[in-house]
């Protein structure tokens, strides 16, 4: 491991359109807005390598940052949201009952999700995995709202909770790469 900083970061707003994949959905002129904000911001200046989800939303994020950290990004699919393909789009107050169920049953699919357990545990091995490859300097990696709540859950030693997740999209937290603890909860990136 190496010293510096890990900044998991949610993509922001994106374009909602309920014929199109979830996976392939980009950010909207919000999200790409408050991307380009954070891209400047104190907290990515010492970034030196970005990794991401392969989902078009996290990719367009990192590419705006990486553009101002004048670094290239790299991707690993298991960075990816919670596969919560069989059900495909759902309208926002059917959504945010099945994220509580997700979060409050985390042994449990909610109608053929992955599990909050497993996505838990996919997440944080990745994590390690792009952690022990990093060599230098701040690392940002660029994710959705809930993997990033379970990790932050888990290396900070406490139970999956929906009471951890982001308030919306677009945030971020930060740990020490050394002991991968964090440091604050979610915190808005503009």
């Amino acid at each position: 491991m190496t010293n510096g900083r890990l900044i998991i970061i949610s993509h922001p707003e994106v374009v909602v359109s309920p014929d199109v994949p979830i996976t392939e959905w980009g950010l909207s002129e919000t999200g790409r807005l408050r991307a380009e904000i954070f891209a400047s911001s104190a907290t990515m200046s010492g970034v030196r390598a970005i990794w991401s989800s392969t989902e078009r939303k996290a990719l367009n994020t990192a590419e705006i940052l990486a553009e101002r950290a004048s670094c290239s990004v790299r991707t690993h699919e298991a960075l990816g949201e919670n596969d919560r393909s069989a059900t495909g789009f759902l309208p926002p107050d059917q959504f945010e009952a099945a994220a509580d169920a997700f979060f409050a049953e985390p042994e449990t699919s909610f109608r053929g999700w992955e599990t909050a357990q497993a996505a838990q545990g996919r997440i944080v091995e990745t994590v390690r995995s792009v952690v022990a490859q990093h060599n230098g300097g701040g690392l940002a990696i660029v994710t959705h709202g809930a993997v990033g709540t379970l990790l932050w859950c888990h290396l900070s030693g406490q139970e999956i909770s929906r009471r951890f997740d982001q308030p919306g999209q677009g945030h971020y937290w930060s740990a020490d790469l050394q002991t991968l603890r964090p440091e604050h909860g979610w915190r808005s990136i503009s």
